[in-house]
């Protein structure tokens, strides 16, 4: 959760507004807020003898959700969400990686919760996994306020109106990915030449791409969101995306 953030039913922010329209210092509205919340966390972990309708329901029954027949309906609603309806009865232990990582995320959707916070989703897994969870993400921004924590600055680039960076616990950065990206301005190169010093790599063309001072004989390169990033926190940084 960004530090001082706090998101209104209407999904505006303010210093002085309560989570969510409730104050989670209060016993009972802190147990409401949770119900508006959903969670995925890097390692979700979970129980590989279950089934995925199993999981999923052993979550919903944690999340109070009591009534049998309405809970029943709610995990079959949020394993089709996630494309994995005809894995219901399927064990944990054999799905693969990414079915498992949609698994821990249809979890995360019981509840049709207001805020969706989301701890690097899409770590680990293949290109095609990683498009479906961007698909998915996207379709879930436009109902609910996503929050998205990662490195992963292709995710940024493809999902995010919102970018917050943060350094040493304290924001950096509070703006678009066109904002971030413009933060590299005049501070990206490409030469056809090895530069001597500074942060560099080799491109799949063979030029040398280079952040920082201007290498001899080396040409302006438009920067990107990754650019910006670097250069603002170096190696050390979080970013988290909304």
């Amino acid at each position: 959760m960004v530090p001082g953030w706090q998101v209104n039913p209407n999904g505006d922010t303010g210093a002085n507004s309560y989570r969510l329209g409730l104050d989670p210092s209060k016993h009972a509205e802190r147990t409401e807020l949770r119900r508006r919340l959903g969670y995925l966390p890097q390692k979700p972990g979970g129980f590989p003898h279950f089934t995925a309708f199993e999981l999923v329901d052993y979550v919903a029954i944690l999340k109070e959700m009591t009534d049998r027949r309405k809970r029943h309906d709610e995990v079959r609603r949020v394993l089709s969400e996630v494309d994995l309806a005809d894995r219901a009865t399927t064990k944990v232990r054999k799905l693969s990686g990414g079915m498992r990582q949609r698994l821990a995320f249809a979890q995360a959707l019981l509840g049709r919760p207001q805020l969706l916070i989301l701890d690097e989703p899409t770590v680990g897994l293949d290109p095609e996994q990683r498009m479906r969870f961007r698909a998915l993400i996207s379709r879930l921004g436009e109902k609910c306020t996503v929050l998205l924590s990662t490195h992963q600055t292709e995710d940024v680039a493809a999902l995010c109106e919102r970018v917050i960076t943060f350094k040493q616990g304290q924001v950096a950065f509070d703006g678009t990915p066109a904002e971030l990206a413009g933060t590299a301005t005049g501070q990206v190169w490409e030469s056809a030449e090895r530069p001597v010093s500074g942060l560099f790599w080799r491109t799949a063309d063979g030029r040398y791409r280079t952040l920082g001072e201007r290498p001899p004989n080396a040409q302006a390169a438009k920067p990107t969101i990754e650019d910006g990033y670097l250069l603002l926190l170096g190696g050390d940084a979080r970013t988290v995306t909304a």
